[in-house]
């Protein structure tokens, strides 16, 4: 069976890249070693396949439907493989033991987390938006809350949703209409409709925790008026609450992750109320009022870490698959081969051929590493000893993550694309795995902010911010990789020389566009700005596994290793100056998008 994703690099990024085991050293984490961590890179493996990867085909064939009680109908392979994901304790995976979890480093979650991904992203997704839902409430909940809510979702008996879209509002969350009214027994109630909510409405656990923004009395205008309310489908006392399914969307790829458009209190369900409270679904206040969205963004950048994942699973998944096909598929001869007894020869000895596998893998496992990279930079902002490491690994994190979500949701649909045109005709149909990992994955560079958001978000705050800090720590951090590779022999050497010169103009653009001190005309290319530095952060994180895979050491001569050392010298040749490009562009100040007029298209 071919795997959904490589253990052999995971355990490489794990233990020989990222220095996983130095964690357990720590007071957080000195229950763990790599045993326990293995052990549970095992069970997920082993999960995965018998349990999530089989009814993958299926669910993507058999949509959600509403039933003729208005309840949501799944295949119950959905339900059976998150009951016993639930079971095994792997919602609360990197939870404190004190609520039941693991106390797992994120770095191993995440990477358990990619295993079950990429053997079925629907069924997944379920468990991965409560675990977002859960930690949210964890740092920001009442006790109370944590008891009522944060628990029973680390058991696998309710799951929980992030609640932001409205129907006229996708990102623009200033433009929310959703309300919460003050009752008098404390809650709150809420009148609004969500769109695009994933996992909205389900018969799979016992509640579903909605987290709701909604604008409360007495805010500012825009976001400044936007609190957050946990919605239940069920009350405590197990009434229940007036959330109702409207409607289920039907999706392009994903198909088996229900994703609804939901009203919230419109009468649909009779919730008893105080004297002189208004009428709407109950809503339990997080924090403080209005401050919402800050607390939403917890969850929001877990969620958009977790997006790239998502890609990144799906990325791999094809690249399996077509690895296999291409080996075993025979069919043309080299173009150098004489005479009609000459045998056709498998697909990947042909060299246009071997370009796209070299393309897939340089963006797969590229991707991979750019996702665990950013879940260590978070166990080192929540366990590293030293206060100055912790910051560092904070602001680093918060440059990377535009990047980590949007580069993978980018270059793994285009590793996507490759894997359908290396099975040729038969990668078109639906026979064949690969097409619904395209339709899968095409989803990521829209939810959880589109791709040009994230460009705002890198170059309009992210690498200016605290006077251009968060560009520097970025520079700092992929300079000291330039040296040591400056000093570890020749091919590293001239990689080092080529990525140095790439961050050197990055710099220097950076600086460029924000000179004429015209925010609009600075942010009117960033999205060429963003996958510029994608690209080049992903050459850093090349550049850095390189070093990791090469030496004087006899095991430096297996398969594996040269493959990384092939993906390195593929992206450094075909990848890397593409950015030259888009960094003369973002330079010369182009006003295209600017100046055209709708009327002239």
């Amino acid at each position: 069976m071919t795997e959904h994703l490589s253990r052999r690099d995971l355990d490489f990024l794990l233990y020989e890249w990222l220095d996983t085991l130095e964690l357990p050293r720590r007071e957080r984490f000195a229950e763990h070693s790599r045993e326990t961590f293995d052990g549970l890179l095992d069970l997920s493996e082993d999960m995965a396949t018998k349990l999530f990867a089989p009814h993958n085909k299926k669910s993507d064939q058999t949509d959600p439907a509403i039933g003729p009680d208005g309840k949501v109908v799944l295949i119950p392979e959905i339900g059976q493989a998150l009951s016993a994901f639930g079971e095994a304790g792997l919602i609360a995976a990197s939870f404190d033991e004190e609520l039941g979890g693991m106390a797992l480093p994120n770095t191993v979650s995440r990477a358990s987390t990619t295993i079950f991904q990429a053997a079925n992203a629907a069924t997944t997704s379920y468990a991965f938006l409560t675990v977002g839902n859960a930690n949210l409430l964890a740092k920001y909940g009442t006790p109370e809350q944590i008891d009522t809510w944060v628990r029973p979702m680390l058991e696998g008996r309710y799951f929980g949703t992030m609640c932001l879209s409205e129907p006229q509002a996708g990102s623009s969350l200033a433009d929310i209409t959703t309300k919460a009214a003050p009752a008098e027994d404390g809650t709150y109630r809420i009148t609004g409709t969500k769109m695009w909510i994933s996992g909205g409405d389900h018969e799979l656990t016992e509640n579903i925790v909605h987290l709701v923004l909604a604008k409360a009395p007495g805010g500012g205008p825009g976001v400044k008026g936007i609190s957050l309310f946990i919605v239940p489908k069920f009350l405590p006392d197990g009434t229940r609450n007036d959330v109702a399914l409207v409607g289920l969307n039907h999706k392009m790829g994903n198909r088996g992750t229900t994703n609804t458009l939901l009203n919230f209190g419109d009468g649909s369900f009779s919730v008893p109320a105080d004297a002189g409270s208004a009428s709407g679904a109950v809503g339990y206040l997080v924090g403080e009022l209005h401050r919402g969205l800050f607390y939403m963004f917890n969850m929001m950048n877990e969620a958009r870490i977790g997006v790239g994942f998502l890609a990144t699973a799906l990325g791999h998944a094809g690249f399996q698959k077509s690895l296999e096909y291409a080996k075993v598929r025979t069919q043309g001869r080299p173009v150098d081969a004489k005479g009609a007894d000459v045998a056709p020869v498998p697909i990947i000895e042909h060299p246009d051929v071997m370009r796209m596998m070299l393309a897939q893998k340089s963006y797969v496992e590229g991707a991979l590493a750019l996702g665990l990279y950013c879940a260590r930079l978070l166990d080192e902002e929540q366990t590293a000893p030293d206060a100055a490491d912790r910051d560092r690994a904070h602001l680093l994190l918060e440059v990377l993550t535009p990047i980590a979500k949007s580069w993978p949701s980018q270059w793994c649909l285009a590793a996507n694309d490759l894997a359908i045109q290396v099975h040729g005709g038969y990668g078109y149909t639906t026979e064949f795995d690969v097409e619904q990992f395209y339709r899968d994955n095409r989803l990521n560079l829209i939810h959880e902010g589109a791709h040009g958001i994230h460009g705002l978000d890198l170059l309009g705050r992210k690498v200016i911010m605290d006077g251009g800090k968060g560009f520097a720590v970025l520079a700092e951090a992929v300079s000291a990789t330039v040296e040591r590779a400056r000093a570890a022999g020749p091919s590293a050497a001239a990689y080092a020389d080529q990525l140095a010169a790439s961050l050197a103009r990055l710099g220097e653009v950076t600086a460029a566009v924000w000179a004429p001190g015209d925010p609009a005309l600075a942010l009117a290319n960033a999205t060429a700005y963003l996958e510029a530095t994608g690209h080049i952060v992903v050459a850093w994180l090349w550049l850095d596994q390189f070093l990791a895979a090469d030496g004087p050491d006899e095991k430096y001569a297996g398969d594996f290793y040269a493959g990384k050392r092939a993906a390195t010298k593929y992206f450094f040749t075909y990848e890397l100056p593409k950015t030259a490009t888009a960094l003369d562009l973002l330079a010369s100040l182009d006003r295209t998008t600017m100046d055209t007029d709708p009327a002239w298209l």
